[in-house]
């Protein structure tokens, strides 16, 4: 039978869960036999896997291992979060490409679904998560890692922004307003992000830059709010530079046509 590995983000409130089948939630500590090493673990590209309210997020993972014998196979790979955030690649779902006699890289792929129908999780599984895997060699030799690398797990944001009141004359006052937020995995909604500093910036008609106009704080429900004097065409924006639990996000421009 295929296992299946599936991270699941639910409302009932807990952490971000797992749905394995054939799966055990114990490792094996570090340990190995022979020379074999792993030389690379790549986790979605490097990148942070960012995870909204919706839709399945697959993040792609390749193991790169080399032996003098050639790389027989991975045996699975593992992802770890905080507790009791857990899941699995088993072998049947793991495809190995030899890039020479010695070395292969190995690749399989850890799904995030925050509308799953079972299993428990909440939001602090927006962490840092490990990687781990057990790869064998052709003459029995095996390394097995529970850290082969680590990878942030986030929760999706939004940005908005609205510059008013449109047009506007010269020298006038704009109150620019916006809302930042992020997926909440117990409610499976967006909530406002809190207390947190957001730049708002500004572009001339004629620029393909935004420059700083200045930094204010998120209020308690994650809205934005402050003015500025009205001088040339062009748009505005928020930008936030994101935290370790979730990515940066810029809003789309808002063009102000000044008369």
């Amino acid at each position: 039978m295929r296992a299946t590995t599936r991270l699941t983000l639910l409302s009932t409130g807990v952490a971000l869960v797992v749905t394995t089948i054939g799966a055990t939630a114990a490792q094996a500590e570090d340990g190995g036999k022979g020379n074999i090493t792993i030389d690379k673990v790549v986790v979605n590209g490097g990148k942070p896997v960012v995870v909204g309210t919706t839709e399945v997020v697959s993040a792609k993972v390749s193991v790169t291992a080399s032996d003098d014998s050639g790389i027989a196979g991975t045996t699975y790979i593992s992802a770890s979060g905080p507790k009791p955030n857990y899941a699995q690649i088993w072998d049947d779902e793991i495809t190995c490409v030899k890039a020479s006699a010695t070395t292969s890289t190995c690749t399989g792929t850890l799904t995030f679904d925050p509308q799953a129908s079972t299993g428990f999780v909440g939001n602090n599984a927006a962490a840092t998560w490990s990687l781990g895997t057990l790869v064998s060699a052709n003459d029995y030799d095996y390394i097995h890692r529970d850290a082969a690398t680590t990878f942030k797990v986030q929760r999706h944001s939004k940005l908005t922004v609205n510059a008013a009141p449109e047009p506007v004359k010269k020298g006038k006052t704009l109150t620019v307003t916006g809302k930042l937020s992020r997926a909440n995995w117990e409610t499976n909604k967006y909530a406002g992000y809190t207390n947190q500093s957001v730049k708002l910036q500004f572009r001339k008609k004629s620029s393909s830059t935004y420059t700083t106009v200045k930094t204010i704080k998120t209020n308690s429900t994650g809205n934005l709010k402050t003015t500025v004097k009205a001088s040339v065409d062009g748009y505005f924006r928020y930008s936030f530079a994101g935290t370790a639990t979730t990515p940066a996000v810029n809003a789309a421009g808002d063009f102000v046509d000044v008369q």
